[in-house]
C-alpha cells in the first residue's frame, strides 16, 4: 500500500510540474508605454493634427471614402453623410485622412442632404479621403473624451 501512495505522489508532483509549464503565455511587459494616439496643434487653425499608431485605427475601425462631386452638379462637392459631424452649435465638419495614420477635422459647409449624401457648399477638394466611420471616436481622441 506504501509503494502505490509513493507512486501516486510520485506521479502527482511530476504532473504539477507539467502543468505548470504549460501555463500562461504571457508576454513581460518590457519598455515603455505606447500612446495609442497623440495630438498635435496645428498653428494658426482651431484644429489639431490627429496621429494613431495602426493597432489604434483597427481596434477604432476606421473606414474612409472621397470627396466626389455631386451627380446633380458637376461643379458641387459631395461626401457621404455618415462622414458629417456636428457641433454643439451647428457647426460641421469632416476628418480627413491626407497621410496614412493622420487625421485632420476640416470645417464643411453643407448646402443640402440628398440620402446618404451631403452637397458641400464648401469643404476639402476632390478626392481627399475623409473619414465614413469612427470619426466620433477620433473626436474623442483629439479633445480628450475619456471614460
Amino acid at each position: 500500500m506504501k509503494q502505490l501512495n509513493r507512486k501516486t505522489l510520485v506521479i502527482l508532483i511530476f504532473a504539477t510540474f507539467l502543468l505548470s509549464a504549460c501555463g500562461g503565455n504571457q508576454i513581460p511587459v518590457t519598455g515603455e508605454k505606447v500612446e495609442p494616439s497623440r495630438v498635435e496643434p496645428i498653428e494658426g487653425s482651431d484644429f489639431s493634427r490627429l496621429i494613431l499608431t495602426e493597432k489604434a485605427v483597427e481596434r477604432l475601425g476606421v473606414e474612409t471614402a472621397q470627396v466626389e462631386v455631386g451627380e446633380m452638379n458637376s461643379e458641387q462637392l459631395a461626401v457621404p453623410y455618415s462622414a458629417v459631424m456636428y457641433g454643439l452649435d451647428g457647426e460641421t465638419w469632416v476628418y480627413t485622412n491626407p497621410e496614412p495614420l493622420v487625421y485632420i477635422r476640416e470645417s464643411i459647409e453643407i448646402d443640402y442632404i440628398d440620402g446618404d449624401w451631403a452637397a458641400l457648399i464648401e469643404g476639402p477638394e476632390v478626392g481627399t479621403p475623409i473619414v465614413t466611420v469612427g470619426s466620433a471616436l477620433l473626436y474623442g481622441a483629439e479633445v480628450g473624451v475619456s471614460k
